[in-house]
């Protein structure tokens, strides 16, 4: 397994988008199946923000300071993805805005991943190479076990709430 943070992040970003591809597959009707896969996404995004926004975000902007504009409007769309998920993780699959609001989460979170992907990447690989990116990918790997799986735990309040403070 590879430890660059890019690498470590498109693999997430891999199985987030496998699961969109899941729930947009799925039957509307298929309420218990959709709330299960609605779970398992709002548990890989936590994860995912969480990393990115207490390890990537901060050494990129430390690093890299011609990308702190886009590390900043980053952190604003964590934090419309974490509203999101707080949100979705209340609602019962039943609920009349609980498909809206998924779709509405993949579509931001979509744009996202491909910004990231085919822009943010890229420039970040360029600027700080391989050991650095190696550093950062083992630092976000130690953080992973411990990284909090649902919007409600302490640590994925405190990155909401952090984000709105900041």
């Amino acid at each position: 397994m590879s430890h660059d943070a890019i690498v470590i992040l498109k693999d997430d970003h891999k199985r987030i988008r496998a699961l969109f591809k899941k729930f947009q597959n799925s039957s509307e009707s298929a309420h218990a199946t959709r709330g299960t896969i609605v779970d398992e996404i709002i548990q890989e995004l936590t994860v995912h923000t969480y990393l990115e926004n207490e390890v990537m975000y901060p050494e990129v902007r430390r690093l890299v300071p011609d990308l702190e504009q886009d590390v900043l409007e980053s952190y604003e769309e964590h934090h419309v993805a974490d509203v999101l998920c707080m949100e979705l993780a209340a609602l019962e699959p039943t609920d009349e805005h609980f498909q809206a609001k998924t779709t509405v989460l993949i579509e931001n979170v979509t744009h996202h991943l491909d910004e990231e992907e085919q822009d943010w990447f890229p420039r970040v690989r360029e600027a700080l190479g391989r050991n650095r990116l190696t550093e950062i990918g083992e630092k976000m790997q130690e953080l992973r076990a411990d990284a909090p799986r649902h919007p409600s735990q302490p640590g994925a309040l405190k990155k909401v709430a952090d984000t709105l403070l900041s």
